[in-house]
Order: C-alpha cells, then structure tokens, then sequence
C-alpha cells in the first residue's frame, strides 16, 4: 500500500493536459472551449456541474515545434503573487485560491506551474517546499520569505509583501528597460536604413553621374566611395555584427569576470552609469526592507540582498557589509566604511537603527531611489530624442545631399 500511494504522484504529474471539448449548454446551444485537467473523465465531470452536455472531448495536441508553449516570465510570477496574496487575504483557502488564480491567469505555461504547486500542496507539502522545487522561477529569497510567512502563521501578510516587492522590482526593471530600448532601436533603425540608401539608392545615381562628363563634389565621391565599399563588403560587416553579438551572449552566460567588468563599466558610463547606481541602491533598500521586516535576521537578510543587486561592486559591498555586521558593526557604520552607499541612504538607516525601525526607513529609501530612477529615465528620453533626431537627420539628409549635389551644380551651369 505505501508503494502505490508513493506512485500516485509520479502517474499523476505528467498526464495534467489541456483538453478541447465541445457540447451543449442548458439551453440547447452549442459551446466549447479548452479545459486543464488530470483526465478527459475529470473534463465530463467538469462540465456535467456546469450544466454542459459534452458530445466531444480531446487532449488538445501540442504544436510541433514546440512554439506555442509561452514562456513565464518575472511579471508572471509577480502577478500570480499578487493574485495569491489577494485571495487569501480574502479568507479563500489555500489549494482553491491555486485553483482561481489559474483560471485567470492568460499564459497556459504559467496556469500549468500553479497546477503543479497545488498539486505539491495537496498531497501535505510546504508552500515553501513545493515552489523550491522550481527554483527556474522562484528564487532562494521568495522561497525563504513565503518559509518565513508559513512558520510565523502570517502567509498572507507576507504573501502581500513579496507581491509589493516583486511588483517594485519588475517596475524598475522595466524602467531601465524603457531607457535603453528607445535610442538602441532608432539607432538600429538608422543603422538599416542608411545600409539600404548605400548599397541599393546611391548606385542608382552613381550610374546618372557617369554621364554627366564632369568631376563630382568631393562629398559625393566620398559618399560614393562608401557606397562601392559597402557593395563589395556588406556580408563582412554583417557577419562581424553578428559574431559580436554571439560572443558577448556567450560571454555574459559563461564567463563571470566578463560580467564583473561589464558591471564595473556599466556604472561609469555618463548619464546610464548614474540610472544603474541609483536602481541597485532601490533593490537593495527593497530587498533588505523585506527580507527584514518578514523577520529574517540581518546577516541572513543580507546574503538574499548580495545577489539581489545585480552588480558586482554592490555585491562585494554587501557582502563586506555582511561579514562586519556578524562581527558586531552596526549597519549604517559598515555601509559607510564601504564608500559605494550614497550619505542619504547611511543617515536613513542609522536613523532607522536608533529608532528600530530599520525596516520603515530602508522601504523610504527604496522609494525615493526608485522615484528618482523614474525621474531620471523621463530626462534621459526627453534628452535623447531631439538628439537622435539630429542625428538622423545628419545621417539621412547628409546622403540626400550629397546624391543631389551634382544636379543642383548643373542646374546653377545651365
């Protein structure tokens, strides 16, 4: 009997599918949809409470490449934390408000992973437990908080706050996301576009030149010349951008003094260096703000905050940090010692350590630096486009010109 209880789990796990049904409801008319469940029998059964009369039911087959399955991503696992949180705030039971917070999830991968951890916890496991089994999506720090909440009896206040932190930290991620994406695309836009004018419009008119029987401006024939150029040598250039691009990817997966040093020069770049420094200063007030208030000890706290981060020099800094709090230093003088924590952020928390309210003004500091990170993103966008928009118009008006150069100097002869 024990060996087959034991089984269950193994049998069961794998067969959960999507299932393509299609019936009548109470009224005679005809319906269908898709329904995630063990069994097509569990599907019936499913239905029949429904008030559905099912005539065909199928596992919905999966697309031969595989492309249909949606990856899940840090906002998925940020919503189904708030989700969560939410539901049980509301009194619903654990294991059902699994079963809600599938239901409206719109990602089939990620209604799937929620299927798993209710299967996890029905069968007598930890919440915690049962996400440390997909650290792909659940890190360290979120499994020992939601420990935290089970072992204090307080999940869904801390459930609560994982939501408020994960939900800051993807805001801020997409905030740095906001200032690079815009001018990297329009650059690469420009960079397409002046490619197509050399190798496809400019030899157009090279070919109208040649029966002019004149010398051309010396910008034309620059502009020419880069043309011929790029003609005989565009698929080198083209495979060089792609080499590097494959050979920093490959890089940043393998290799971690590649990573520190990019980490390094990241924070000295001009007007980007100062948006990262003050993003790692939010994650790590953020992180140690939450890690501390769900009752984690400081030392422990701040080994989840050394990778939270994301940067190298902060990660060296909280660890020295870690190591002279152990020994008995108080945190702000340790921070200070280090000499990357920016004076606002020290006097905040020595404040919070004299008053005991480490947690309240690390959670200010968390906020005001991701306010400024906001602050700084709008600038930066309302910096770059008049500036990107010169330079198109250098790029593209400086060939325009030149290709018609020739014409308006024959038109001033005639």
């Amino acid at each position: 009997m024990a060996t087959a209880t034991k089984t269950k789990p193994k049998k069961s796990a794998p067969s959960a599918a999507t299932f393509v049904w299609e019936g009548t409801d109470k009224k005679g008319n005809k319906v269908k949809g898709e329904t995630s469940a063990a069994s097509m029998t569990v599907v019936r059964a499913t239905l029949r409470k429904q008030g559905i009369s099912a005539k065909k039911v199928r596992k919905k087959p999966k697309d031969l490449f595989g492309s249909s399955q949606k990856k899940i991503t840090p906002l998925d696992i940020a919503l189904f934390s708030r989700q969560l949180a939410t539901m049980m705030k509301a009194g619903v039971p654990l294991v059902q408000s699994f079963e809600i917070v599938a239901d409206g999830l719109d990602n089939p991968s990620m209604a799937k992973l929620v299927l798993e951890i209710k299967k996890e916890v029905e069968a007598g496991n930890s919440l915690a437990s049962a996400l440390q089994k997909h650290p792909l999506y659940f890190d360290s720090l979120f499994c020992s908080l939601v420990d935290s909440g089970e072992q204090s009896g307080a999940l869904e206040t801390m459930l609560d706050r994982i939501a408020i932190y994960k939900e800051k930290s993807e805001a801020l991620k997409q905030k740095i996301k906001k200032a690079m994406k815009y001018p990297i695309t329009v650059l690469l836009v420009a960079a397409v576009v002046t490619a197509i004018l050399l190798i496809k419009v400019v030899p157009t008119f090279q070919e109208l030149f040649e029966g002019f029987g004149a010398e051309l401006p010396a910008f034309t024939q620059l502009v020419i010349g880069m043309s011929e150029w790029m003609q005989e040598w565009w698929y080198i250039v083209l495979g060089l951008i792609i080499a590097t691009i494959f050979i920093v990817k490959q890089a940043k997966a393998r290799s971690e003094p590649f990573n520190n040093a990019l980490d390094r020069a990241v924070l000295k770049l001009p007007i980007v260096g100062d948006i990262v420094y003050k993003a790692t200063i939010a994650r790590f007030a953020r992180t140690l703000s939450t890690t501390f208030a769900a009752g984690v000890p400081l030392v422990e706290a701040l080994d989840s905050v050394a990778g939270a981060t994301g940067n190298v020099v902060y990660r060296k800094a909280v660890n020295t940090v870690k190591e002279d709090v152990s020994s008995g230093t108080q945190l702000n003088f340790s921070m200070r010692s280090t000499g990357v924590f920016p004076s606002m952020a020290v006097q905040m928390v020595s404040i919070g350590e004299e008053s005991g309210a480490l947690d309240s003004m690390l959670d200010k500091v968390a906020n005001y630096y991701e306010d400024e990170v906001d602050n700084a993103v709008d600038g930066l966008t309302s910096m770059m486009e008049p500036l990107i928009m010169s330079f198109l118009g250098v790029i593209i008006g400086g060939l325009i010109i030149a290709m018609y150069l020739p014409i308006f100097q024959l038109g001033a002869v005639v």
